[in-house]
């Protein structure tokens, strides 16, 4: 499995990179919106894992942006990850196109569970 992060924090990556290689999935990691779609124009993906909040493009707009596509890279699985916890975010999040959400801290049974009903809603299987 090839998973793209697009995350502004270094230490939130390297934690998520760790999990995801005990599930031997691979991580390419993006430090901004921009930098993750620019990934996505070269790359395919299995999964994309996206936070809310980064300098320049925030998170719902870059999930617009990668829904808007008329490829398939336009219907990759997106999981939000973030630490934002407004009443109407998870409703903000699935609008905008993303799969599913999930908190800050991440903790591994978690992003695992959330990739899993991603993954098996996009008949893509399970992982972990």
């Amino acid at each position: 499995m090839n998973v793209l992060f697009i995350e502004d924090d270094r230490m939130n990556r390297r934690v998520v990179r760790d999990m995801l290689n005990v599930a031997g999935a691979d991580m390419i990691e993006a430090e901004s919106a921009e930098e993750g779609l620019r990934l996505l124009d070269g790359q395919d993906f299995d999964m994309l894992l996206v936070d809310l909040r980064m300098p320049g493009m925030d998170g719902i707009t870059a999930i617009r942006h990668i829904r808007a596509r008329p490829d398939q890279k336009g219907r990759v699985p997106i999981i939000v990850v973030t630490a934002d916890t407004a009443v109407d975010l998870r409703e903000r999040c699935l609008a905008a196109g993303a799969d599913d959400v999930i908190f800050k801290p991440v903790a591994m049974d978690n992003l695992f569970d959330a990739m899993g009903r991603v993954l098996a809603a996009n008949e893509g299987g399970m992982i972990g």
